[in-house]
C-alpha cells in the first residue's frame, strides 16, 4: 500500500486508491502503521474495546482461503470472541461471515451481464467462507445489482426477482455444498401480489431450503436515497429465524438508525442480527462504527454490519430535489464491515475500497459476555418494554 508524506507530489496523491484513507485501506491500518506499538494498543483499546480483558484473538484460516483471497484480491480477516467459561453449560460456537463487494461491470453493461459478473465475483469469496467453516453467511444489501435507487429510472426494476429466483438458486448450491445458512438481501418482485417490489432479505437454510424472508421496514428519503420510488416499508414485522446454528434476524440498512427496530428483534429472541447496508461516507460514516455496536450492547446479541464497496457511476445524471447540481453517482460506498459483541468489543473493519470477507466466532449462550449490571437492566427493559410493544411485534 502506497503512503504519502505531507509534501507528497501530485502524482503520488493521484496514485492513491479511491476510497482509501491517505493511502491506507482502513482507519485501523492507518493507526497501526503510524503509531508506536504501545500507543496503538491503547488507542485500539479505546476504539475496539476489550473482549474478556484482552484484544480479540485472530483465527487461523486455511491456506485454501488465503489463496483465494490473494488470487482474487479480496480482504480476508478472521477473529474470535471469547467468554468466561461456565461450569454447567458448554459454549455453542457459531462461525459467522460477512461479505462486502463492489459491482463487477459498468452500469451501462446489459443487466444480465452485470448480474452474471457479480455472481462470478462472489463465487470465490463464498468458497473462502465455506473453506473456513463459516456456519452463517450474510451478503450486503441488494448484492446482486448496482444500488441504482438514486436514479428513479424504471429500467432497474428488471433486476428484481421472486424470492426463489436466480440469485437464491445461485446461493442454494453453496448452502448445500458447505452446510451453510446464507442471508441474501435482494430486490424482490412479489409475483403473487401484483409484482410489488420490496427490499428483502431471503434466509436460505443449510440444506438449501428457504427458511423465510424479511422486508426492509424503514425506507430513507434522504439525499440521493430515493428508495421509495421503487419500494415502500415492509410488511413482515420483526421476524427472528430459527436456523441450524441459532436464532438470527436481519435489520436492513436504514433500520439501524431506529433503536426500537433493534429492540424488537431482541425481544423476539435474536442471538445474531445482521445489518446489510449500502451507505456512503458523506451521510453516515461517523455513525457507522457506533450504531451497531450500541445495539449489540443494549440488546444483548451479536451484530454483523455489512456495507458495499466502490463508486457506482450511472449513465444518466440525476438530481434529488436537494438543490445540488445533477451528478452521476451516489458517492463512495466505504465498506468497513465489522462484527460487534454484547460486551462492547468489536472487530477491526474490512477495507474501505476492496471486496472483503470478515469471519468471526460468536458464542451462545452469551450471558457470560455481559456484565451483571447490564444483564439486570436488560431483563427489566425486556419485561417493561415488551409488555407495551407486544401487540406490534410479529414473531416468525
Amino acid at each position: 500500500m502506497e503512503k504519502i508524506e505531507e509534501n507528497g507530489s501530485t502524482e503520488e496523491k493521484q496514485s492513491l486508491k479511491e476510497g482509501s484513507i491517505c493511502g491506507y485501506n482502513s482507519l485501523q491500518h492507518l493507526l497501526s502503521e503510524n503509531l508506536k506499538p504501545q500507543l496503538y494498543q491503547e488507542v485500539s483499546r479505546l476504539l475496539l474495546g476489550l473482549n474478556c480483558g484482552k484484544t480479540l484473538e485472530t483465527i487461523a484460516v486455511p491456506e485454501s482461503a488465503k489463496s483465494l483471497s490473494s488470487k482474487h484480491g479480496f480482504d480476508l480477516q478472521a477473529f474470535k470472541f471469547s467468554a468466561d467459561k461456565e461450569v454447567l453449560r458448554e459454549p455453542r460456537v457459531v462461525r459467522v461471515g460477512l461479505i462486502q463487494n463492489s459491482i463487477a461491470l459498468p452500469t451501462t453493461a446489459p443487466f444480465s451481464d452485470q448480474k452474471k459478473a457479480i455472481f462470478e465475483k462472489l463465487g470465490p469469496i463464498i468458497d473462502a467462507a465455506g473453506a473456513s467453516g463459516v456456519n452463517i453467511l450474510c451478503l450486503q444489501e441488494a448484492w446482486m445489482m448496482p444500488f441504482a435507487f438514486c436514479t428513479r429510472e424504471k429500467s432497474w426494476c428488471e433486476l428484481a426477482e421472486p424470492v426463489n429466483g436466480e440469485s437464491t438458486k445461485f446461493l442454494q448450491e453453496f448452502a448445500c455444498k458447505y452446510n451453510m445458512v446464507i442471508v441474501s438481501p435482494i430486490l424482490e418482485r412479489d409475483i403473487n401480489h401484483g409484482e410489488t417490489l420490496w427490499n428483502t432479505a431471503v434466509i436460505i437454510g443449510n440444506n438449501g431450503n428457504i427458511i423465510g424472508k424479511h422486508r426492509k421496514n424503514h425506507i430513507p428519503r434522504v439525499g440521493d436515497f430515493n428508495e421509495s420510488t421503487y419500494y415502500m416499508e415492509g410488511n413482515t414485522g420483526h421476524p427472528v429465524f430459527e436456523t441450524a446454528y441459532g436464532k438470527i434476524a436481519v435489520n436492513i440498512c436504514y433500520g439501524r438508525h431506529h433503536p426500537l427496530n433493534w429492540l424488537a428483534f431482541g425481544l423476539n429472541g435474536a442471538e445474531i442480527v445482521f445489518n446489510p447496508s449500502a451507505t456512503v461516507g458523506e451521510l453516515s460514516e461517523p455513525l457507522w462504527p457506533i450504531e451497531a455496536r450500541n445495539a449489540a450492547i443494549a440488546n444483548s446479541y451479536f451484530v454483523g454490519s455489512i456495507n458495499r464497496v466502490g463508486t457506482e457511476i450511472f449513465p444518466n445524471p440525476f438530481t434529488s430535489g436537494d438543490g445540488k447540481p445533477q451528478h452521476s453517482d451516489f458517492g463512495h460506498f466505504y465498506g468497513s464491515s465489522y462484527f460487534s459483541a454484547p460486551d462492547a468489543s468489536c472487530t477491526p473493519s474490512l477495507s474501505r475500497y476492496k471486496d472483503g470477507l470478515m469471519i468471526s466466532d460468536t458464542l451462545n449462550p452469551k450471558s457470560s459476555l455481559i456484565p451483571c449490571y447490564i444483564r439486570s437492566l436488560l431483563k427489566f427493559q425486556e419485561r417493561e418494554v415488551g409488555r407495551s410493544m407486544r401487540g406490534f411485534i410479529v414473531q416468525c
